[in-house]
């Protein structure tokens, strides 16, 4: 007897898979990258479904792309021409397909987005890896011509930047004065009783012009954690809960030469999703955490998320205060660049930085009157983009 189904609170949104494809196993498969077989398998999905490629606003992909050892989703999304308002790998072994349908659903049910291509795919070539076929972009046409490395990336967008908007070296210098002056009220960051001068940045060593030394960040060790539950749970725990009011993805490349642009970043469509679910604008904002692994981030990030005008991003943040006393704060714990960046967990660092000034604890840094904070995640160069805007307590 089949059971009768529990009724979804919103029967729209209840997962419904609509597209099927799979290639018949091989005992090999050369002369083959995965990428092509993801590509092969996704075409022949999409002409089950009968839908458009363009329809495809999410991408749900396993662990193992022979390619590319990190940055799945958005190699993957690059070679399929996707840009994905949702992106996620599952790694749960035999249990990555069944894991990765919920999944999607689940993203779809919270308005992350509205179609998911969920896809798997293995190579099997006899040739030593060596010598097998890499068709990954950023190894087709960035890498041959020594572009290889963030340094040199962020320093692209920064020379971009300047050349289309006059932005000068010494408004992306005052970026890491800044950030290391708001270190100097958070004992646990790495530079805390390290502060910096303009002139200190200027002597720095020249990493990849025009960025110095003291514009990257440093990367160092560490750990991060979250703890997530729902709003009525949350009323019967200790700490007050800081609600997550609207968020916003996008994904849109992997290789710098393959980004739409080098002067507006994914967190341009990201940044207006997650307002628009939270029913707020720019102005309402009471604290801004932004990414900031290279100084050329700030000015980016502030224009895209609509603070000043596209191009305006060097003298805003000339001019802006960023410590704790200011109208709007940024990065009050130092950020990456005074904070550290404990590779992954570094990102968090500027959540968990949120959540204390909402909830009221951040001890010597204290914001008055914080209300509403928008984060924002950076993954490769602009290329997996996520912001996220947080609330103090509802109750």
């Amino acid at each position: 007897m089949i059971p009768t189904p529990t009724t979804p609170k919103h029967p729209a949104l209840t997962p419904t898979i609509v597209g099927i494809a799979e290639l018949p196993p091989r005992r090999t498969t050369p002369g083959v990258t995965t990428l092509e077989l993801i590509a092969q398998v996704a075409v022949a999905a999409t002409i089950d479904a009968g839908l458009d490629h363009r329809a495809i606003d999410g991408l749900v992909c396993g662990p193992h792309v022979g390619e590319t050892p990190q940055h799945v989703p958005a190699t993957v999304a690059e070679y399929l021409g996707l840009q994905s308002t949702f992106a996620d790998i599952v790694d749960l072994g035999g249990a990555t397909a069944a894991g990765m349908v919920w999944r999607a659903g689940a993203a779809i049910a919270a308005g992350m987005c509205t179609t998911v291509l969920c896809v798997l795919a293995h190579s099997r070539d006899p040739q030593t890896p060596a010598r097998s076929p890499n068709r990954n972009p950023i190894r087709e046409f960035d890498v041959p011509y020594g572009a290889s490395g963030a340094n040199q990336a962020y320093a692209m967008v920064a020379q971009r930047h300047m050349a289309e908007f006059g932005t000068t070296t010494e408004q992306l210098m005052t970026v890491a004065v800044k950030e290391r002056q708001n270190a100097q009220t958070n004992p646990d960051a790495v530079f805390y009783g390290r502060p910096i001068t303009l002139d200190d940045v200027r002597r720095s060593p020249i990493v990849m012009r025009p960025l110095h030394q003291y514009e990257i960040v440093m990367p160092c060790g560490g750990a991060a954690a979250l703890l997530v539950t729902s709003a009525d749970r949350a009323r019967d725990l200790r700490s007050s809960p800081v609600t997550l009011l609207g968020a916003g993805e996008f994904v849109t490349h992997r290789a710098l030469s393959q980004a739409p642009s080098l002067t507006t970043s994914p967190l341009s469509v990201a940044i207006d999703r997650a307002y628009r679910q939270a029913g707020i604008g720019p102005s309402d904002l009471d604290l801004l955490c932004p990414y900031d692994c290279y100084s050329i981030l700030l000015p980016i990030t502030v224009e895209d998320a609509g603070l000043c005008a596209k191009g305006d991003g060097g003298p805003w943040v000339a001019e802006h205060d960023f410590s704790h006393r200011s109208r709007l704060p940024i990065n009050p714990h130092g950020g990456q660049l005074g904070c550290g960046q404990a590779d992954l967990a570094g990102g968090a660092g500027h959540i968990i930085e949120a959540v204390r000034q909402l909830r009221g604890t951040a001890a010597g840094r204290q914001i008055d009157g914080t209300e509403l904070a928008l984060v924002t995640g950076n993954g490769a160069t602009f290329s997996e983009e996520v912001a996220l805007v947080l609330a103090g307590d509802l109750r």
